[in-house]
């Protein structure tokens, strides 16, 4: 294990907020802690691990773009709901990216909510400072990160499916035996899960599809 703590931090002057960028470790592993201090002196912050937080820079780099090719704001006509919108899906939190207006200008809403329960946290990042915000958080990752931010970036990405009432999540995690599948069912607070090994996708796949195929040609 190693240093157990505060490993770096960053403070940016966006506008009239103040953001820490902190890199931590625990137990767990490494994460980024996400401070937002607004000029009344309100805190607000979120968490991310380093896989979570590649993947919040590689879509933030996604958002600068679109919103370098927007028509200057017109207050007089402010758009409704989100400009541009990502979400964000790992272990047992989801992720949301909201780039939104109001008569004050554009923001970034990033927010994080646990799957169980309804916790919510989020940090509202000024729209002309996200490249500042995501040159730090960008430099920050390729310094301190072990090997989970860039297998986050290759492997493939989280899914989730609401079907009726409940929410599935599926997960590729990788373990000493090698990599694996999380599905995860949750409705409020009952979570349960399954593993499938890699070797197995294809033939769950098939039987799924097997079964698909037999209740069509049933009904």
């Amino acid at each position: 294990v190693g240093a157990q703590g505060d490993l770096a931090s960053r403070t940016l002057v966006l506008e009239s907020k103040r953001f820490y960028l902190d890199v931590k470790e625990n137990q767990r592993g490494r994460f980024i802690k996400i401070a937002e201090i607004s000029a009344d002196g309100r805190k607000n912050q979120i968490l991310m691990t380093f896989s979570t937080a590649a993947l919040f820079s590689q879509n933030l780099i996604q958002f600068i773009d679109f919103y370098r090719d927007l028509d200057s704001l017109d207050p007089e006509n402010l758009r409704q709901g989100e400009l541009k919108s990502e979400v964000m899906y790992k272990d047992d939190k989801k992720y949301h990216m909201d780039l939104k207006e109001n008569a004050r200008g554009r923001f970034l809403k990033v927010s994080e909510t646990f799957t169980r329960g309804y916790s919510r946290f989020q940090v509202f990042i000024p729209a002309d400072g996200m490249g500042e915000f995501q040159h730090n958080l960008g430099e920050l990752i390729d310094e301190y990160d072990n090997g989970d931010a860039e297998e986050a970036l290759s492997a493939p990405q989280n899914k989730h499916l609401r079907i009726e009432n409940k929410n599935f999540y599926f997960d590729i995690k990788r373990n000493q035996q090698g990599r694996y599948m999380s599905i995860s069912e949750v409705k409020g607070n009952f979570r349960n899960s399954i593993l499938v090994p890699e070797s197995g996708w294809e033939s769950f796949r098939d039987v799924l599809d097997d079964y698909v195929k037999q209740v069509k040609e049933g009904d």
